[in-house]
């Protein structure tokens, strides 16, 4: 690599793996890092923010590589908005997401201005919303390239109809990373808004536990790394929140 995760404000989880908290809502874009080819989950907020990442991602990787596959963890403006900058990209969902991108982009983008982001720029990466080329249903191995593989895993329904996993095994000294969206949060409450489905999302935490295990790193959809103990005390959480049985 030219340069260092640090150099760009990223954080390096692992050996290849890197996360960037971005502006603003505090959202993760993830990095995934191949023999010959690169894995990005999340793509921002906004078209300018995905093509700040794609550049960013160049830099790290050097040469004249680049991002390859784009996973997308849930239909969110924070985390989607930005994937058009990513042309010519391998675009992977959880099922059902292409639909949500048809039917609900104008809601989309209406959330996207009541948080904030700027209406033109809402309006443009509506208009110019991605739609996944690859559908998880239940798990994709997908192979970055080297003996580099991550798993794609749909463990939903929880914060949305849609979400998405990404699993990075771990090598000697380091260990397995999962990346869960907003599954879980760390800097605040997880949210869970009308599209969100409280009666399952206790069991979409297990689900996530079951593939990362005790000594996984989870990195949340907002806010700092966190361990399978915080994992787990926020499933007992959500299953109190919403009155879940175990």
């Amino acid at each position: 690599m030219s340069v260092t995760w640090e150099e760009l404000g990223w954080e390096r989880v692992a050996p290849r793996v890197g996360r960037k908290r971005l502006p603003v809502w505090d959202c993760t874009a993830g990095l995934v890092v191949g023999e010959g080819a690169a894995l990005m989950i999340d793509a921002g907020s906004s078209l300018r923010e995905g093509a700040q990442l794609r550049t960013e991602a160049r830099r790290l990787l050097g040469g004249d590589r680049r991002v390859t596959h784009l996973a997308l963890t849930h239909p969110h403006f924070d985390h989607v908005f930005g994937a058009a900058a990513f042309a010519g990209v391998e675009v992977f969902g959880a099922v059902g997401l292409d639909a949500v991108f048809a039917h609900d982009r104008e809601e989309l983008r209406a959330d996207a201005v009541r948080n904030g982001l700027d209406p033109g720029e809402a309006a443009e990466a509506a208009d110019l919303l991605v739609h996944p080329r690859h559908s998880v249903y239940g798990e994709w191995t997908l192979d970055l390239g080297s003996g580099t593989q991550v798993l794609l895993a749909n463990v939903g329904p929880g914060h949305t109809c849609h979400d998405l996993v990404v699993l990075v095994p771990g090598s000697p000294g380091s260990p397995e990373t999962v990346f869960c969206g907003d599954l879980v949060e760390e800097s605040g409450d997880p949210q869970a808004g009308p599209d969100a489905v409280p009666s399952h999302w206790p069991a979409a935490l297990d689900r996530l536990l079951d593939l990362g295990g005790e000594d996984a790193v989870y990195v949340p959809g907002h806010g700092a790394a966190v361990n399978a103990a915080f994992v787990r005390a926020q499933r007992d959480a959500l299953a109190t929140r919403f009155g879940v049985s175990s």
